[in-house]
């Protein structure tokens, strides 16, 4: 299938998905990762997290394919780390279009993936989930959102919508201003992207191809 041309999407978009969904889609398969994507897939000892890496980076190219009107098969991702300057880790990027930015998660069952011009940061995580005790997010979060997070009525509830639009941030870089969060109950998990450019959410995995 076609992309939508890239003008009739938002600057910048996240989906969330479930690991089954995206797995299940046709066309989809590890067939579409680069050698050293399989290098590091194969790495994953525990079956379902191996499905959740393997449908995240599955996410993301049909997210990098619907914003830059790339075929799947040439949307695929790099990367490479900048503190130690090796490829393989560190944040992704697509060879040839320094101005897109990408992202991925994933975590028990749930993935996400978000692109747009400019840097980008995405972060999921299942609903239920329970980060630590405020005292352990202290690196991570901000005072006045620990703060907030232990007057709320659900305290552990507000920590995890404070912890994903954390890592959002942490992944997309200082340029990404801009950020939305917001829990999708189709699937059970909340969800937050940064970017510089701004967020849009676009529904399912479905929703990123034509």
């Amino acid at each position: 299938m076609s992309p939508r041309p890239a003008e009739a999407l938002p600057e910048a978009f996240a989906v969330v998905a479930t690991t089954r969904e995206v797995l299940d889609r046709p066309g989809l398969g590890p067939h579409l990762l680069a050698p050293w994507e399989l290098r590091r897939l194969d790495a994953v000892r525990v079956p379902a997290r191996r499905d959740d890496v393997l449908a995240a980076r599955l996410l993301l190219r049909l997210c990098a394919a619907r914003l830059t009107g790339r075929p799947l098969a040439d949307a695929g991702p790099a990367q490479r780390c900048p503190g130690c300057g090796r490829d393989g880790h560190g944040r992704p990027y697509l060879p040839g279009d320094p101005g897109i930015g990408l992202s991925l998660s994933h975590a028990d069952g749930v993935v996400a993936a978000a692109a747009g011009h400019g840097p980008v940061g995405v972060d999921v995580e299942p609903a239920a989930r329970r980060p630590g005790p405020p005292r352990v997010l202290r690196g991570l979060l901000t005072e006045p959102e620990i703060r907030e997070a232990e007057a709320a009525p659900d305290q552990g509830a507000a920590l995890l919508r404070a912890w994903v639009r954390a890592e959002a941030r942490f992944k997309a870089g200082p340029a990404a201003g801009r950020l939305r969060e917001w829990t999708d109950p189709a699937r059970s998990a909340v969800a937050a992207i940064a970017s510089a450019a701004p967020p849009s959410v676009l529904d399912g995995p479905l929703a990123t191809t034509a």
